[in-house]
């Protein structure tokens, strides 16, 4: 049975291996996202950043993925971005991560933000359709400065 529990030091190295495998996955695995950033192996640290949430699932004592939402740089007054979304393939079609983002919306919300963000891949259409079912809608061009410039898809939600 998954359990949901915020991020651990101890975390940092399987969700940086877990996340760049799924890039790899799906072929994304290129400059300009999550895969290059180093932030990726210090999640742990990132997520002490005020405003930002950390949610991670497990199943006996495995981490099956996580999810998250963070200030990021240049977004407007109100807005987060949804972020470091991702899970183990074994882990995918089970709602764990309709329950992470779950997790993670609800903690923007408690966090006071009015608007949540997100930056994704075409590649990745079961989660596009996730983040549609949940009431994200797609934009033009991107919002803030994420340094994630090879992402092309883009989304908002408003809470």
């Amino acid at each position: 049975m998954e359990i949901f529990r915020p991020i651990e030091k101890k975390d940092n190295r399987i969700l940086a291996d877990l996340i760049r495998k799924v890039f790899r996955e799906y072929g994304i695995d290129r400059p300009g996202t999550v895969y290059t950033d180093p932030s990726t192996d210090h999640l742990f640290e990132l997520f002490q950043t005020e405003g930002s949430y950390y949610w991670v699932a497990e199943d006996e004592g495995v981490i099956l993925g996580g999810c998250g939402i963070y200030p990021s740089n240049g977004l407007p007054e109100g807005c987060c971005e949804l972020v470091k979304f991702y899970l183990s393939k074994e882990s995918r079609g089970k709602g764990i991560g309709k329950k992470l983002m779950t997790k993670s919306i609800i903690s923007a919300k408690e966090a006071g933000y009015k608007e949540i963000y997100l930056e994704s891949f075409p590649e990745l259409a079961k989660a596009v359709t996730l983040y549609e079912e949940a009431g994200f809608k797609k934009l033009k061009s991107p919002m803030g400065n994420t340094g994630h410039f090879a992402c092309n898809l883009w989304m908002i939600k408003e809470l």
